[in-house]
């Protein structure tokens, strides 16, 4: 394919990680270096940013600004959970998209997202194919749920975790100082794959962490959780259980009274509420004194305990997407392909078809799962514990993180 010059847009969708500005900050200052690529746009709040012509110049930002990205969490251009229709059904959002695309000359279309942010992505390539118009569509992993298919794991993931299993362990030393029995029972993330809640075993690994775990890969009995639960107490006075927020039963209902409160864009339902849920049943039958905790959104945007690992792999996704593009590679997504054996741990970005990550879900392998169900085994704990690795040197001012302030300038059509 030869040299394509035109504009390129950048975006963010879905929830937010410690770590996504790392990948804007990889594809935005590779798109500034790339000579074909003539202007770099950042669409507020992802795919809606181009549906309302609301694009920034980010040619106008400061460049220590863009530098403060790698460290600054959350979304910096703005996030959106917003599912595009089948364009054989209706395509006026992508009709759309096109006299935009047209507007601003763009050639390049860069979206750091999850599950659903690929299925954006591979419809919006799959109709500029279509139509016969020349734009190079790249996704750029991101999820701290560590669902998406095609790749070894996902830039926020390893953050989170690393934030998840330290909270643990400091929540397993808060709950040991009295002499008197005590259960805590700690709500993570994880709506239908239970990597986050997983990592939790790395508390456990270190000492420190929770006695049992529950991921949504396997259903949930509610009576062997209380048997589980209460022989654990009544042995040591003390009893530290890890949940996914997804775990579900048999026949496939959350177990989270709050299951039906919300649904997002997607129509994936909004859970919380689990950990008081438990709490409150676990009382009612052990009598004891029990503390429900739900990490929230604490863990995905928890930037001071990051991963430097993560963070960099973050930034390659980000650079490498731009790359491919510029050297003619299209709809495709930055993948990752690692080794980790008794050398270290390697990782490299590879290249899958969008097709491949839209829509699909890597839950953990059953087997990686211990046998009755409570806890994971240490092949988890293996694939993991590398990707935690690693602590930034966060930049401060008067003692606290000095995050990213983006003029966010708006663009107007050359």
């Amino acid at each position: 394919m030869s040299e394509r010059k035109g504009a390129c847009i950048i975006g963010q969708s879905g929830g937010p990680t410690a770590v996504i500005n790392a990948s804007a900050q990889g594809a935005i200052q590779a798109a500034l270096k790339a000579g074909c690529i003539t202007r770099v746009l950042g669409a507020a709040h992802g795919i809606k940013g181009v549906l309302d012509d609301k694009l920034y110049d980010m040619d106008q930002e400061d460049a220590s600004e863009l530098g403060l990205l790698k460290n600054t969490p959350s979304s910096a251009l703005g996030s959106c959970r917003y599912k595009l229709a089948d364009p054989d059904q209706d395509d006026t959002d992508y009709r759309r998209i096109l006299e935009i695309f047209k507007k601003y000359d763009v050639r390049y279309f860069f979206y750091n997202g999850g599950n659903d942010s690929m299925d954006t992505c591979n419809k919006i390539s799959k109709y500029m194919q279509k139509i016969g118009y020349e734009c190079r569509i790249m996704g750029i992993p991101k999820t701290i749920d560590n669902d998406l298919n095609g790749t070894d794991h996902c830039p926020g993931f390893a953050s989170a975790a690393k934030y998840i299993s330290t909270s643990c362990m400091e929540v397993w030393q808060d709950a040991h100082v009295y002499d008197t029995g005590m259960i805590t029972i700690i709500e993570i993330m994880g709506r239908h794959a239970g990597w986050l809640a997983g990592a939790s075993a790395l508390a456990t690994w270190a000492g420190f962490g929770p006695d049992l775990i529950y991921l949504p890969e396997v259903d949930f009995d509610m009576e062997q959780f209380l048997a589980d639960v209460t022989a654990i107490y009544h042995r040591t006075g003390k009893c530290m259980v890890a949940v996914s927020e997804g775990i579900h039963y048999a026949d496939g209902t959350f177990v989270s009274e709050a299951k039906a409160s919300a649904t997002d864009g997607f129509g994936h339902a909004q859970l919380g509420g689990l950990a008081a849920t438990l709490a409150e049943i676990v009382k009612q039958k052990t009598r004891a004194k029990v503390r429900g905790i739900e990490l929230s959104l604490l863990q995905r945007c928890g930037a001071h305990l990051a991963s430097e690992t993560d963070i960099e792999e973050a930034y390659r996704a980000g650079q490498a997407a731009v790359e491919a593009a510029v050297s003619g590679m299209t709809d495709k997504m930055v993948a990752f392909r690692c080794t980790r054996d008794d050398k270290g741990y390697f990782c490299e970005t590879i290249l899958e078809p969008l097709d491949v990550a839209a829509n699909a879900e890597k839950k953990v392998p059953r087997a990686w799962i211990n046998a009755a169900g409570n806890g994971v085994e240490q092949p988890f704990i293996d694939y993991v514990l590398p990707l935690i690795q690693g602590e930034p040197e966060l930049p401060r001012e008067h003692s606290l993180p000095r995050f990213a302030k983006l003029k966010k300038v708006l663009a107007t059509a050359n």
